[in-house]
């Protein structure tokens, strides 16, 4: 496997603090200014993006600012595999922000269930760390989700956030590692995931193919795979396929296509390493894509290192419209303050391969980040 990150930035991106002022930034969807009144139902419909609630209970207001980053997970039971990726993201969080409260929260109950069992380690739901964070007093939250798009898992985080808004000052959410595709105006979060995952894909040759394992989901949100797929296509000749253990496509909608460019070496590589990763696509059963493939002929290599462990994934950040320009994608968008971050938008001749980083003069976290 090659390592070494080829910068690939066309364009230079610097975020700046602008107090106080709104910036047309890669962050929100807006309403038109010609609904006038628009609904609570509509309002809540058009909630794309980051979300953001700022209370107006007196009490509430009245209150010392108190912050915490909430950083929700779906989670793993394997501890190596928990420490490289999910801790290592919450550790740079962490020193990106010192002084500010920063929890971990679960999202899989069961998950949280065998760690509690296997390791004698607790680790809460989002609603209980809420519920924690409001009883030592902490008032302005921002809740940072590590989903890689904005699925079933996702959906989750934001009914969390809407139903404990009103319970604190403020409250932002922010979106998954891949939410715009470079609509209205906004950043292609897709196109920025893929060409940094390029770091850690193995030199190929004619005969070679990498095919890269997602989860899938029964959600709409699963046609964010074709849309990496043609992310993919673009960046890397057609030589990297992706895949899904319970969506779609499959292993078998792929090994047609293997065989027609003339494939014989094939890298599996997950997009998350954890059971699937380590048993479905890596084990040797009968049934895991390994063994599957190779009795299709293919030699085959595994990678089993989720993006996660990726410095460069982590380090991808489209500005905000808010003070925290984070360089890990975990708290990409999200922001407890009210400042705005102006973001020059990519030039027309940015390439697909380009990767986005902010810099910016308030904090001064680590140089790179998965």
């Amino acid at each position: 496997m090659q390592f070494k990150w080829k910068k690939l930035l066309a364009a230079s991106i610097t975020c700046m603090v602008l107090t106080g002022v709104s910036a047309t930034t890669m962050a929100a969807y807006s309403l038109s200014e010609e609904v006038k009144a628009p609904t609570p139902a509509l309002l809540q419909a058009s909630q794309i993006g980051v979300r953001t609630y700022t209370t107006t209970d007196p009490a509430l207001l009245a209150q010392p600012d108190k912050d915490a980053i909430l950083v929700m997970s779906f989670g793993t039971t394997f501890p190596d595999t928990r420490a490289k990726t999910i801790e290592a993201t919450v550790n740079e969080i962490k020193a990106a922000h010192p002084g500010t409260k920063v929890v971990l929260a679960f999202t899989s109950h069961i998950i949280i269930d065998r760690v509690k069992a296997n390791e004698g380690l607790t680790v809460p739901t989002p609603e209980q760390a809420l519920e924690q964070l409001k009883a030592e007093g902490y008032n302005r939250v921002a809740l940072t989700s590590l989903d890689v798009i904005p699925g079933m898992e996702y959906a989750y985080k934001t009914a969390v956030y809407d139903m404990y808004k009103t319970q604190f000052k403020k409250m932002t959410m922010g979106t998954p590692l891949m939410y715009w595709m470079g609509q209205e105006g906004q950043a292609d979060d897709v196109e920025a995931a893929m060409a940094a995952i390029g770091s850690q894909l193995p030199k190929m040759g004619k005969k070679d193919a990498v095919l890269v394992m997602a989860h899938g989901t029964p959600d709409p949100s699963n046609a964010y795979y074709a849309v990496m797929q043609d992310r993919l296509d673009a960046l890397y000749g057609g030589k990297v396929m992706i895949y899904t253990v319970e969506g779609w496509p499959r292993l078998e909608n792929v090994i047609p296509k293997l065989k027609e460019k003339g494939v014989k070496n094939v890298t599996l590589m997950p997009l998350v390493a954890g059971d699937h990763a380590n048993n479905d696509m890596a084990g040797d059963e009968e049934d895991s894509h390994k063994t599957i493939l190779q009795k299709e002929g293919f030699k085959v290599n595994t990678y089993i290192h989720g993006i996660g462990e990726n410095k460069n994934v982590r380090s991808l950040s489209p500005c905000s419209t808010f003070l925290f320009c984070f360089p890990a994608f975990a708290l990409k968008k999200i922001s407890i303050s009210e400042s705005a971050c102006a973001c020059k938008k990519r030039e027309p001749s940015a390439a697909r391969s380009d990767s986005i980083r902010c810099s910016l003069r308030v904090y001064q976290p680590p140089s790179s980040h998965s």
